[in-house]
């Protein structure tokens, strides 16, 4: 039973929110200007993975239908998989008012994708501009490496 303090008997406590102060707008970490610079912010920037309602089946003692709540994953014409994610709650209730925001960083979007079988994330669909993280991108995000610019192109490298 819980004390009024956040703990539970027995030494338990509950974990802090990760976002404690989120208000549900753009993270100001999460640099939109372009896509070298989105990739390079992206795995340590909050953003939303929305969850939405899927009817399952019919309850076996004949009562109505249950429902499971589910990340969304979405299939390209050429056949790959991606996990939606959106960059505030705003952009995510234009696109879909009844979806529920879980709040996640960029990095563990990356690895939720990855670990579904997604080749990417597609990061604001329906807004008039959207990214598209894929395959090796996805793969060094979720792994935490980090973009850096150089005078040849930008590179991953490991973080230190």
């Amino acid at each position: 039973m819980s004390r009024g303090d956040g703990s539970f008997g027995g030494g338990r406590s509950l974990a802090s929110p990760a976002f404690p102060d989120d208000d549900g707008r753009l993270d100001p970490g999460l640099d939109l200007s372009d896509d070298t610079a989105m990739l390079a912010t992206i795995g340590a920037a909050r953003v939303f993975v929305p969850v939405v309602a899927v009817l399952g089946e019919r309850a076996t003692d004949g009562g109505d239908k249950n429902s499971d709540m589910a990340a969304v994953l979405i299939t390209g014409a050429d056949g790959r998989t991606a996990l939606l994610a959106f960059t505030s709650v705003d952009t995510m209730t234009r696109w879909n008012p009844t979806s529920r925001p879980v709040p996640v960083y960029g990095r563990d979007a990356a690895r939720a994708a990855l670990a579904d079988g997604a080749s990417a994330l597609v990061l604001d669909l329906g807004q008039p501009t959207f990214h598209v993280v894929e395959t090796e991108d996805l793969e060094h995000v979720a792994a935490e490496h980090v973009l850096v610019r150089t005078p040849a192109g930008t590179a991953w490298v490991e973080a230190p």
